[in-house]
């Protein structure tokens, strides 16, 4: 077993001042320095033009665009590289896999990915400057891997594939969007629809009526569905599937198995994060491996968050915070039952050695 961590990071003010103190903060830290490395080894297919790029991140979060150019100055890189790690338009994205289940007041996921690529922060952001304030992981720093804000709209992305990538914006990039800038499923499944995806995702939207839907999203289309689940593959989009479902379609079918004997958030939590219960996923080198299980809560606007399976999770009350009472832990800290090495917290965190289908 491995102990982990994820840093608390909390901010109110503009986008940019947001992505100044986090690019001062991320300077020298072992995130950079491995992402640095893995550079190295495998160098970007993609090139980015900035000036289209600042069209299209100015045309859906001008607030976003701030943030970089923060990140930019706090970092003192050049414009082209923050594009490149942090802006989320035209890069490519790694697979993953993940689980969503949502009942009348709950929204419980869990984040199955490769340690090598885990931040390890916890993010709580009021802007002064336009946008909902949200909470929840970061990924690639400026995205959101799962959230919510303070309207109580929830959103969580599940991977589908990266086959024939468009001219668009990857899962984290749209995810941060869509929390900053939409206050119900109806604003959210609205601009997933009208966005554009450069990879294949499911993203699914849930807010304090109770409504879920999901979002089966490419950049060749989207379908909308409502389903209280969801695993790693299109129900309505079957011809986007990847050719082997066999492990996302047993997922989902434990899910539809337990729903009867899942009567509340608790329930469903440990049906997610219990490790013996055949949902939560030890994969960890297949990029696969269940990182972390947050829960969101939008009628209370409290979150549940854990690192690794078999955990108690930490419980945050954002509509406090949003009152301007500061939480008061600065780590959450989980055990994983892996040897390899996370981005944030071991120098070790390079691409040698690691499987990708791009």
């Amino acid at each position: 077993m491995k102990s982990i961590y994820s840093n608390v990071i909390q901010f109110r003010g503009t986008h940019y001042n947001y992505g100044y103190k986090q690019g001062k903060e991320l300077k020298d830290s072992l995130i950079i320095k491995n992402r640095e490395k893995q550079w190295q080894v495998r160098k970007p297919r993609f090139s980015i033009d900035q000036a289209e790029a600042k069209d299209m991140i100015t045309k859906w979060s001008p607030n976003l665009w701030d943030e970089l150019l923060g990140l930019r100055d706090g970092l003192e890189w050049p414009l082209e590289k923050v594009l490149q790690n942090f802006g989320g338009y035209r890069i490519e994205q790694v697979r993953s896999g993940c689980t969503v289940l949502t009942g009348d007041d709950y929204f419980i996921r869990n984040y199955d990915f490769h340690p090598k690529t885990y931040e390890g922060r916890f993010t709580l952001y009021q802007p002064t400057d336009g946008g909902y304030a949200t909470i929840g992981p970061s990924q690639r720093i400026t995205g959101r891997p799962d959230g919510m804000n303070e309207k109580g709209l929830v959103l969580g992305y599940n991977f589908m594939h990266r086959k024939k990538p468009g001219d668009g914006f990857v899962s984290h990039t749209v995810s941060r969007m869509v929390l900053e800038y939409c206050a119900n499923v109806e604003e959210a499944v609205a601009m997933l629809k009208e966005i554009p995806h450069r990879h294949s995702f499911s993203y699914i939207v849930f807010d304090p009526n109770g409504k879920t839907f999901v979002v089966e999203a490419s950049s060749r289309g989207v379908a909308v569905r409502e389903s209280n689940m969801c695993t790693n593959h299109f129900e309505i989009k079957k011809e986007e599937n990847r050719n082997y479902l066999v492990e996302s379609e047993q997922r989902l079918q434990r899910l539809k198995q337990s729903e009867e004997h899942v009567t509340g958030a608790k329930a469903a939590y440990r049906l997610l994060n219990d490790t013996g219960k055949g949902v939560f996923s030890k994969e960890y080198r297949n990029w696969a491996g269940t990182i972390h299980t947050s829960g969101y809560f939008p009628k209370t606007l409290t979150t549940w968050f854990a690192l690794g399976g078999d955990q108690n999770p930490v419980e945050i009350d954002f509509k406090k915070w949003l009152t301007g009472e500061d939480i008061q832990f600065n780590r959450i800290e989980g055990e994983v039952d892996t040897d390899l090495p996370f981005a944030h917290m071991d120098e070790a965190a390079r691409w040698f050695g690691m499987k990708s289908n791009k």
